[in-house]
């Protein structure tokens, strides 16, 4: 009986590994220059490895009625790990995943192939460009996960490009972002503000170590026009193997305090991890 044995390609953005999962036989651990981006478990899709793959999935449950399918764009594809929970867990739902690393994607379908009947269509293509050449009120999700290395890009991170969110999704859509920091949290508190100036409703998701700037860590952003299930999202990211807290309302703002909203031409992608922190071998 043969062993799934690591898979390692150069791809347009670096050099992109797959690592088979001794503990699960069908699952696969997605790096790029050794930093993990994706993880899925092909026989188990709703399976998600990763914290903060976790926490996006509890925003995704609530995001309409339990069960009920939606209109995705997901903005960055790695391994396709939401893209296939949300298959699952909300069949019938029409996905779009935009990954610029062309590269990338072929790796992922030829190894990693997404089942017949996913409805899921993979564009190659930078984020921004394809966000901005789409039809207006298109989507009920837009989910932003683009990491340039372990940065998020410039251009994503600017009140233009919430612009165009906010022109995609359809009223009381939500837009799910997956961002990384530390304190004194300049960036995550300028993202705040800058969503802010499109979406009246914002929950913040992340483990107590990171929100107290004890380390660097993932924080979750969900957004919306209209109020979030903030109780169901609490108890679910509490009862994960690694609790998290959720922040909002007033407690929220006064975190975000006075921190600029961000424009294009002044824009700087997100800082960079300390060495280390979110390597593998």
């Amino acid at each position: 009986m043969s062993e799934p044995i690591p898979v390692s390609r150069a791809v347009d953005h670096g050099t992109a590994k797959l690592m088979p999962d001794v503990d699960r036989e069908r699952a696969w651990l997605l790096a790029v220059d050794g930093a993990p981006q994706s993880y899925v478990d092909l026989d188990e899709p709703t399976h998600l490895e990763f914290e903060y793959a976790r926490r996006l999935g509890h925003v995704l449950d609530v995001a309409g009625e339990l069960g009920a399918p939606l209109d995705a764009v997901h903005l960055g594809g790695g391994a396709m790990t939401l893209p296939r929970y949300l298959a699952v867990t909300r069949p019938g739902s029409r996905q779009h995943v935009v990954e610029a690393d062309a590269g990338l994607a072929a790796l992922v379908a030829e190894h990693l192939p997404l089942p017949a009947g996913a409805g899921v269509t993979v564009h190659t293509a930078d984020a921004r460009a394809w966000l901005e050449a789409a039809p207006d009120r298109s989507a009920d999700v837009l989910v932003a996960d683009v990491f340039g290395g372990s940065q998020v890009p410039a251009h994503l991170t600017t009140v233009g490009y919430v612009d165009e969110v906010a022109r995609v999704l359809r009223p009381g859509g939500v837009h799910l972002a997956n961002l990384a920091d530390a304190a004194p949290f300049a960036f995550l508190r300028s993202q705040l503000a800058t969503v802010a100036t499109r979406f009246a409703e914002c929950v913040l998701i992340a483990e107590p170590a990171v929100l107290r700037g004890r380390r660097f860590g993932n924080v979750v952003l969900a957004v919306s026009d209209r109020a979030l299930d903030v109780p169901a999202l609490t108890r679910a990211v509490a009862a994960d193997p690694f609790p998290a807290r959720v922040k909002a309302g007033a407690g929220l703002d006064a975190f975000v305090g006075d921190a600029p909203v961000v424009h294009d031409g002044t824009a700087v992608p997100s800082p960079l991890p300390p060495s280390g922190a979110f390597a593998v071998g």
